[in-house]
């Protein structure tokens, strides 16, 4: 389980975000959702260790883990992919995603162990090039791929890591209408394995309908709605308010 405790953060005498406490499950898919500005990258932002809380805490299966760093919960468990794609641009696909690989079997500059499991690391990277449609493109530079291209490439990468938390923040923001369907497609699968727990910050409310177990609501830094899809689409407060559906009037 991960869950958040009165996490906030204050810049300067600004409250990012207000003493959220929540908690998701393995198994389960919870969208996030609000206006621009209403926090949801900075909640992320704080859970994955990119910013640190001013009060508050995260716990990943019981574990306080709010003073540990970004690259600690990354082996903990918490893969997070950016709105903006984290690539090594000089690299080829699969050297990206051979070193994520790598990097979750913790064999760092060891030239030794790089040696004798290079073939197992190069296959398991070339097996997850192809499951996000890159296997034509496994040896260009990252920087030549079109954007579409860089985050599928950067889910892969994320994969690789094997976490037990994935944190998508605005996964199709920019991708045409060709490339989405396969990074919804990888989404899916995750979800159907029931055991990973899932957090998706997105906009596009046709997704979060579809892909969502679950839904909270921020709003100047606080949570103001949880709860099934369903529900809480309907609400007129969120509707109104905070998805900018205007609520429908009875005849």
């Amino acid at each position: 389980m991960l869950e958040t405790k009165d996490l906030t953060i204050r810049f300067g005498g600004h409250v990012a975000v207000d003493h959220v406490s929540c908690a998701f499950t393995p198994g389960t898919l919870t969208a996030i959702v609000g206006p621009n500005g209403a926090g949801k990258t900075t909640y992320f932002n704080l859970i994955s260790g990119q910013l640190r809380a001013s009060v508050g805490s995260v716990h990943l299966n019981g574990v306080d883990i709010t003073r540990d760093t970004a690259p600690s919960r990354t082996h903990r468990g918490l893969g997070r992919a950016f709105q903006l794609t984290q690539l090594f641009p000089n690299l080829s696909v699969v050297e990206n995603v051979r070193l994520a690989v790598q990097s979750r079997r913790r064999e760092g500059l060891n030239l030794w162990s790089v040696w004798l499991d290079h073939r197992n690391t190069l296959e398991r990277a070339h097996a997850l090039v192809d499951r996000v449609k890159l296997g034509d493109r496994a040896d260009a530079a990252a920087s030549s791929l079109p954007h579409g291209d860089q985050r599928k490439l950067e889910v892969a990468m994320l994969m690789a890591l094997e976490p037990s938390v994935y944190m998508f923040d605005e996964p199709t923001a920019g991708m045409s209408v060709d490339d989405v369907p396969v990074i919804l497609d990888l989404i899916r699968m995750l979800k159907a394995q029931r055991d990973k727990t899932i957090l998706l910050v997105e906009h596009k409310m046709d997704v979060v309908r579809e892909l969502a177990d679950r839904i909270i609501v921020l709003h100047n830094g606080q949570l103001v709605a949880d709860g099934e899809p369903a529900a809480v689409i309907a609400s007129p407060v969120v509707q109104n308010a905070y998805l900018g559906i205007a609520p429908v009037e009875a005849a």
